[in-house]
Parts: structure tokens; sequence; C-alpha cells
């Protein structure tokens, strides 16, 4: 692929090595150039086992069509993960007697569960995220990165990552859930501990920080919550008074669902998003002609300038798929079935390959090529059914503003040394990308 960076960014894989990868495919022993680049291994299980069994037991799926076919069918295909978490997370009780923390949020949180408890978080959560009050975060999100955008061109430059795109859904989430800006320092360290542990292969260190995270996290929470049934915010806005407000049935959340779903919120929103803009701004580097394309629709803008805003929809829907920020998902099925073929016995685990369905060449025309003027672009990024992503069009704004700007303020800028990747399966961005603005 065309690449504008003296280095390196995606190295490539020969087909004998995507070869050898696919054939040992393990995901609790992944190799380090299929951390770099998955796609070539993908590719071949798209074409050659689609449905692969997996070393534990589990199955591995890489096409669109069957991905889609999981998703709609919630009857056959559980997100509840308390069989698959309990045995990871050292449950049902540690030694000290109680739920450890992980296992406590990721069988408590929205995303891994199924009716009745996800109905009535989602419903709650999306009440707050409405067409309105999203339309309404756009004047204070435009604020918040040309902030970021100022400290960058001072200095001339930073880190794509830490001085950019993680700052951005962080304080989004903030504000939604209405934490003071002098607790916001931990929220992100927190959110790439409890994340990081889902990896398939847990370390006892990822464990340890991940259970502290949690239990960190739900105390400070707590008096949040405290402080929030005193004083409510509007429930319009604040996610958090919502939630505790909230009944469906004349059924409210319990102390565990809400403390736990408000972690959710924060991780829900914030690596992925980091993701988004982090990857698309490298992409760029090494897709001149796709950066060519966006700054011919962003018009150069003076700092804190607004009302200059490019419909940017269709190219951040392009990003989303070409690097989808999650890659991986899970389901379990609740009886017997056929996927792709394949003959699965009841309980069996499932791996969705999304990284590898948003590059499959029955749905996507070129598939691995950056195309910003794609059309119909069915990807799934944010999943499908009725566990598509509820901060979709959320993350989608983040997204267009945070680029958008980004290229109207620094049209030259480039990378000064090669990006570090997170090094991670299921979440795919980077922990730290330098560059220059071009302009000292």
């Amino acid at each position: 692929m065309p690449n504008s960076a003296p280095f390196e960014i995606t190295p490539p894989i020969t087909a004998q090595r995507a070869a050898e990868i696919a054939a040992g495919l393990d995901l609790r022993a992944l190799p380090p150039d299929f951390y770099a680049n998955p796609y070539p291994v993908y590719a071949l299980l798209r074409e050659t086992e689609p449905v692969k069994a997996m070393p534990d037991g589990s199955y591995f799926l890489t096409r669109y069509a069957d991905l889609v076919a999981v998703y709609r069918d919630a009857q056959t295909f559980s997100s509840d993960k308390k069989v698959e978490f309990t045995p990871k997370y050292g449950g049902p009780f540690g030694s000290d007697g109680k739920i450890p923390p992980l296992l406590e949020h990721h069988t408590t949180s929205l995303v891994f569960n199924d009716p009745p408890l996800h109905t009535r978080v989602r419903k709650l959560i999306m009440g707050a995220l409405t067409r309105r009050a999203i339309a309404d975060m756009e004047p204070g999100l435009i604020t918040l990165v040309d902030g970021l955008l100022d400290a960058i061109e001072a200095k001339g430059g930073g880190d794509l990552i830490e001085d950019f795109a993680s700052a951005i859904p962080v304080e989004i989430i903030g504000n939604l859930l209405g934490v003071p800006h002098a607790d916001r320092g931990p929220l992100r360290e927190w959110s790439l501990a409890i994340l990081g542990a889902l990896e398939p292969k847990l370390t006892p260190e990822q464990e340890a920080l991940g259970n502290r995270s949690v239990s960190e996290f739900t105390t400070y929470l707590t008096t949040l919550v405290a402080e929030r049934r005193r004083h409510p915010g509007d429930p319009e806005h604040d996610v958090l008074t919502r939630l505790i407000q909230g009944e469906d049935a004349g059924e409210k959340l319990s102390e565990t669902e809400l403390l736990q779903n408000c972690v959710f919120i924060l991780n829900a929103g914030h690596e992925t998003t980091t993701n988004l803009i982090g990857n698309a701004l490298v992409a760029l580097q090494e897709w001149p002609a796709a950066k060519q394309h966006l700054l011919s629709k962003v018009k150069l803008s003076a700092p804190n300038q607004q009302g200059l805003e490019a419909d940017l929809s269709m190219e951040i829907d392009e990003f989303l798929r070409f690097e989808s920020s999650n890659q991986l998902g899970n389901r379990r099925a609740l009886k017997a079935c056929t996927v792709g073929g394949v003959d699965l016995p009841e309980g069996a685990l499932l791996t969705l390959c999304i990284g590898a369905a948003n590059r499959d060449p029955a749905q996507f025309a070129h598939p691995e090529q950056l195309d910003l003027a794609r059309q119909e672009n069915r990807h799934l990024a944010f999943g499908f059914g009725i566990h598509q992503c509820a901060g979709l069009s959320l993350a989608r704004l983040e997204g267009r503003i945070a680029v958008g700007r980004f290229l109207q303020r620094f049209r030259g800028y480039r990378l000064t040394a090669a990006p570090t990747r997170g090094g991670r399966a299921r979440f795919r961005g980077f922990l730290k990308a330098p560059f220059s603005t071009g302009s000292h």
C-alpha cells in the first residue's frame, strides 16, 4: 500500500506466514506479527476455515454472513458470560469469600447480558443519548477538541493518542456521568485495565490490576451516586441521574447493576472511540490519496472557529470498517445449531471476528483498500441486532469533529516515529503515535 511515512506502519505478512499462523491459531498464544497485521490471517481463514475449531473447543468465525446470522438470532446465541467468565476470573468466589470484582463487573454490564437486564439498562442509557441530546453536545465537543489542538500547536506536535485521541472520550463520558473535572485523572487507566482483562490470555498482573481498577472505580462511583441522589442532574443529559431515577415496568436497577453499568459506560465509550480517532489519523499516513480526499472536504479554519464542520459521516464509517476498534465479539450457543454449514453443540463458545467480517469480499468491494468514498458501508464495527452499540451516534460525532478539525489545523502533519500498537487482539489501536504538525 502507499505509505507517506518514512517507516513501516503495518508490516506485510507473507502467504506462508499467514498459513502458519492460521493453522495453529490460538487466541491465548498469538505471535507478535499477528497483532501487527492480522488481516492476511483473517483472509485465509475466511477462504479455508470460516468456522474454525480452536484448541480450547471454541469456534472462530470470520465471514460477514455468519456473523450477521449469529447477531440476528439472540434466542439461540447468548451474550451472557457467566458460564465463560466464572472460571476465568476465579469465581464464583475468591479466596476472601467475595465475588472477584472483574467477575462481578463483566457479568453485570450491559454488553455481557441478555434480556431482561440488557433491555432495562439499554433503554435507560438510550433515553439520555437521544438525537437532540447528542446534537447539544457538539459545541462543547468542538471547544474541547480545539483546546487540545491549541496545546499541540504550541508545541509543534505531540502524540496522537496521549495528547489527542484518548483525551476526547474521557471528557465526553465524564460529562455524561457528571464526574467532576478534578476527579477524571484515573478514568483512562481504570478503563484500560478493566478492558485489558478481557483479552483471551489473562496474566496474573492483568487480573490483579483489573480487579483493583474495578474496586477503585466502584468505590468512587458509590460516593458520586450518593451525591447525585442528593442533587439530581438533568435526566435528559445526565446518564447517571437517569440510571438512578429510571424504572422499567416499576423495576429499578439494583445498586450493583447501577454501579457496574456506570463502569461499562466509561469502558464502552473510551477505548473504542480513542481507537477510532487514532486509527484514522495513522491510516491517513499510510494512504496519502485518502488523506487528500479528506483535505479536499475540510476547510482551513482559524483556531476555535466554529461552523466549518464538513459531513465526514461516510469517511468515519470507512475508518470503522477498515480498522475496527473492537475486533472480537463473543456468543454462547444455547442449543445445538448450525453456523456456516458447521454443526455446533449446545454450549459452544463462539468468537465473532468483526475485523475479518469487515474485510469480507463477499460484502465489500476491494475490502483491503481504505476507500473513503465507499457507498452502502454496512460494517459491523458497532455490532448488529439487539446488542448494537448504544453510543454509536455519539462515537460518530466524536470521530467527525476530532478528525475533521485536526485536519483543518494540521494539514501537513506527519508521524515522527513508528507508532506503538496496543498489543491486544480484542481492541485494535495504538498506545503511542508521535507526530509533528508539519508547521514548525
